[in-house]
């Protein structure tokens, strides 16, 4: 069973993210960078289908040089190579582009199973994954909380609302977009680090990518309209103000 997982290496969520000189993305200086944590979730589903059922798991991942290094997190995990997609443009791409380059990469492989984490933790459109099996013509779901193997292909299990599951079966090739939480991960053991450094990584340039249909105008803060306001004097008088406020400008009461 061969398993393909798509990853994406974004800032760190702990970082402090200001406008770049052009305002319509954000400055990479004294970032720090990880793999987009739904990423980390598909990847792991793949490491688990793979130790039960055999096979391979190739990791792909579209970005920079800097990229390599969520690639090589992903090889010490387990992962048997990876394919990188190495471009500087990627940030001014929109999923429609960006699921366009892998479904390049994916064509050459013909894997069984295309695992992509639900969105990612910088933009969040939550399209990539579902744009790419419709370029590749293949059955798809998200919202994944499992994935199980069967003798017609899989079965997975969907989080819907108020703690509602669905059961679904899949023939393969498909592919599905995973939850975040569905498993505790896996840490990179000393081994898996140094047999990473000796594993394939086959970059690619890709082709163009071709016009998009998304147009990031601008990227800013966003304006503070909450703030906090503090009422004095005797505890009676104070709380008639605030339920005043409450009434009349909140309009809660």
């Amino acid at each position: 069973m061969k398993i393909l997982v798509a990853l994406k290496q974004v800032p760190a969520r702990d970082s402090v993210l200001r406008a770049d000189q052009s305002a319509i993305w954000i400055s990479e200086a004294d970032l720090s960078f990880e793999v987009n944590e739904p990423d980390s979730y598909a990847l792991e589903e793949g490491l688990g289908l793979k130790a039960k059922h055999g096979g391979e798991v190739v990791v792909l991942c579209a970005g920079p040089a800097r990229a390599t290094q969520a690639i090589r997190e992903a090889l010490a995990k387990g992962a048997d190579r990876a394919i990188h997609i190495e471009r500087d443009d990627l940030a001014s791409l929109d999923p429609l582009q960006v699921a366009g380059l892998l479904a390049e990469a994916v064509q050459q492989e013909a894997p069984d199973l295309i695992l992509t984490g639900l969105q990612s933790d910088d933009l969040g459109y939550g399209q990539t994954g579902v744009i790419l099996a419709a370029l590749l013509g293949l059955p798809h779901t998200t919202i994944v909380m499992g994935v199980e193997k069967t003798d017609s292909g899989i079965r997975v299990k969907r989080e819907l609302e108020n703690g509602w599951f669905q059961h679904v079966e899949m023939p393969l090739p498909a592919l599905v977009t995973v939850q975040s939480g569905i498993k505790r991960l896996r840490y990179a053991t000393l081994m898996g680090i140094k047999q990473a450094k000796t594993k394939e990584i086959r970059r690619v340039a890709g082709n163009s990518p071709g016009a998009g249909c998304i147009q990031v105008r601008r990227v800013y803060p966003p304006e503070r309209t909450k703030r906090a306001q503090l009422f004095s004097g005797d505890p009676k008088d104070a709380a008639a103000k605030l339920v005043e406020r409450l009434r009349r400008e909140a309009h809660v009461l």
